[in-house]
């Protein structure tokens, strides 16, 4: 079958679906006008579907009963974001956008799931089309994992649209590919005073001072060097006016990691410095170590077969070796439950002013890399009940 013209068939349609998504962005778990229009092409399709938690769907696409079954995943959700971006399908919902790509997610594996029904006989397997929302609180992920969105599945591709590569080219590197990101709040606690007697009180302002700029120790001094670790502290909060001794400090920060080894000796390690630290002023320190998504790690024979994939859809030039970055993805969730991979798939290309970062409110895609999604999540869901 001539799946070139197959797709290139869905090229108008999933790029005029992701400018209704553009246009009609909704925050995290509100998806609901888009959970509404997802469910809609489903049906026109003749595609089943379940609802999952709350605005996620769940499609199957059966093929030959004796295969295996391959997942694709899409998220939904947007950003709250004011788009600043003067273009004919401009979000029309004030202070929220999608800044992020997903629109061209949910668009794309529509797309897909539109050719491959088409030529479901030929399928050697199962096909699970996973719209999934809140990725942006990194909740969605985990959610759909618990009301069953991977029951019997074998493997899953989930696509990531990048404006830090341009398009035309596709990452599907094995191993380690976005961090994972955990929140640390920790409490100082001291004992308030006059600003001009500071022994008769306990400076929580000077020992919560002291803990973030030690903090960097943690990673130099405790870590091995070859592993990556971040702890950013971007929030601080003490005392009430110039003259007072601040009696409490409160702090909050982020932890990204790759290794799971790594995360799991952090939580110790920032605690004993959160201790010691306040001690040493005679405060104390009460530390809120909370976990949020894992690091987000590829199975190597799916990024093997993903990557065979890509050659045969761009060749040698289309398959671009990218380092990890420190960005999370509850991508992650799936990934630690079943064998798959994030594909970073190139959508910028400053000519069409498609090259700002992600999340900022002139974020866009160039749209070329659309059909490059469609075709992506088409072809390796055929490849990999092939050769898994």
């Amino acid at each position: 079958m001539d799946y070139k013209k197959l797709l290139e068939i869905q090229k108008d349609y999933v790029i005029n679906l992701r400018r209704y998504f553009h246009k009609n962005p909704e925050l995290s778990w509100k998806e609901f006008e888009t959970s509404r229009r997802i469910k809609s092409e489903l049906e026109n399709m003749g595609i089943p579907y379940i609802e999952m938690a709350g605005t996620g769907v769940v499609a199957t696409i059966k093929g030959k009963p004796t295969g295996k079954i391959v997942a694709l995943r899409g998220d939904i959700d947007a950003l709250e974001v004011t788009e600043k971006n003067e273009i004919e399908y401009k979000s029309q919902n004030p202070k929220v956008m999608h800044a992020c790509g997903h629109d061209g997610h949910a668009a794309m594996l529509l797309g897909a799931a539109r050719a491959l029904n088409e030529i479901k006989e030929n399928i050697r397997g199962t096909i699970k089309l996973i719209f999934q929302p809140a990725e942006e609180m990194v909740q969605g992920a985990k959610e759909m994992i618990e009301e069953g969105a991977l029951e019997g599945v074998d493997g899953i591709l989930g696509i990531h649209l990048w404006s830090g590569i341009e398009t035309g080219k596709i990452s599907v590197d094995p191993g380690p590919r976005m961090a994972s990101g955990d929140h640390v709040k920790i409490d100082i606690i001291g004992k308030g005073g006059h600003g001009s007697m500071p022994h008769q009180g306990i400076d929580a302002v000077v020992a919560a001072s002291s803990l973030v700029m030690n903090t960097q120790s943690i990673m130099s001094r405790e870590v091995n060097p070859l592993d990556t670790v971040v702890f950013t502290i971007g929030e601080i909060q003490s005392g009430t006016r110039f003259n007072v001794i601040g009696g409490e400090a409160h702090i909050e920060g982020t932890v990204r990691c790759f290794d799971p080894k790594t995360r799991a000796i952090l939580p110790e390690i920032i605690k004993r410095h959160a201790d010691n630290t306040a001690k040493a002023y005679r405060a104390k320190a009460k530390v809120q170590y909370i976990e949020g998504t894992p690091p987000t790690i590829n199975d190597e024979k799916c990024s093997s077969i993903a990557e065979g994939t890509v050659l045969s859809m761009l060749g040698e030039d289309g398959l671009l070796k990218m380092e990890k970055t420190t960005g999370s993805e509850d991508m992650a969730y799936y990934l630690e439950k079943i064998p798959g991979l994030i594909a970073f798939v190139g959508a910028g290309n400053p000519e069409k002013g498609a090259d700002f970062p992600h999340h900022h409110p002139r974020f866009n895609i160039d749209e070329d890399s659309l059909a490059i999604g469609t075709e992506l999540y088409f072809r390796f869901a055929i490849d990999f009940l092939e050769k898994f």
